[in-house]
């Protein structure tokens, strides 16, 4: 699993998008027994808070002690620095696994074994995340411009599984079918480019040219953003499925 993401953990923490509770609640609806669950790479531990309101404990993973500092603190979610692929959890441990905007950094393979072996026989397995935003034609265009022209070899190969909704991530389980799902914010530019600098390619790029890549479109962003209504919209992306027999 790569680490993109410690170098601007609070960045991360203060202005990557919220996933509702409504969302997390309709997740933890299809779990039988919520006895424990597993947020891996969880980040600032937003997914983690929530299903501690569902679970008797959550577990929250990440492999950055800095991501790990910015986390949403809960009296029964215990976080812990370790690699996906290998933890040191107790065989069929978990009633729920979950895994938000992070499966596309993992060794798959690896992982999804690791999944199989603390996962309980009856118990769930979630990957979510979030597309590309939407917001007004304007804006949307630069934005694309950035994401797709000025940045685009600057993107990791394995950030292609989100452009793809990750529906083209291996998934060996038997899926449940879901609804789909959006989120809407209201932000202000100051917070529109704080959530671009988050991006592991605009990091990449600053390493790389020493020069930050919104400032070729800076100017006519904040024009385009601050005539409109600031609204930024995220498809959801969500994936819930079970052990397969056929995997046993």
């Amino acid at each position: 699993m790569k680490d993109n993401f410690s170098a601007q953990a609070k960045t991360y923490a203060t202005y990557r998008p919220n996933y509702s509770q409504e969302f997390i609640d309709y997740i933890a609806s299809f779990v039988k027994n919520k006895t424990a669950a597993l947020d891996v790479a969880t980040g600032n531990g937003q997914v983690a808070a929530k299903l501690a309101k569902h679970f008797d404990t959550v577990y929250a993973t990440d492999i950055s002690q800095k991501q790990l500092d910015n986390a949403i603190p809960a009296g029964n979610i215990i976080y812990k620095v370790e690699r996906a692929e290998a933890t040191s959890f107790d065989d069929k441990m978990f009633d729920l696994i979950t895994v938000a905007q992070a499966i596309h950094w993992f060794d798959f393979d690896a992982f999804y074994k690791e999944v199989y072996r603390i996962l309980k026989p009856d118990g769930l397995f979630v990957v979510t995340g979030y597309g590309l935003f939407s917001t007004n034609p304007e804006s949307d265009r630069l934005i694309h411009h950035l994401h797709e022209n000025i940045l685009g070899d600057y993107w990791d190969p394995e950030r292609r599984f989100v452009d793809e909704n990750y529906q083209t991530i291996p998934f060996p389980f038997e899926e449940i079918e879901t609804k789909q799902f959006s989120e809407t914010f209201t932000w202000s530019f100051e917070h529109l480019l704080g959530y671009i600098e988050s991006w592991s390619a605009v990091q990449h790029y600053i390493r790389k040219n020493g020069t930050h890549p919104v400032d070729l479109i800076r100017d006519e962003l904040k024009e385009s953003w601050e005539k409109n209504d600031g609204r930024a919209t995220f498809p959801l992306l969500l994936r819930i499925g079970k052990i397969s027999e056929f995997r046993l």
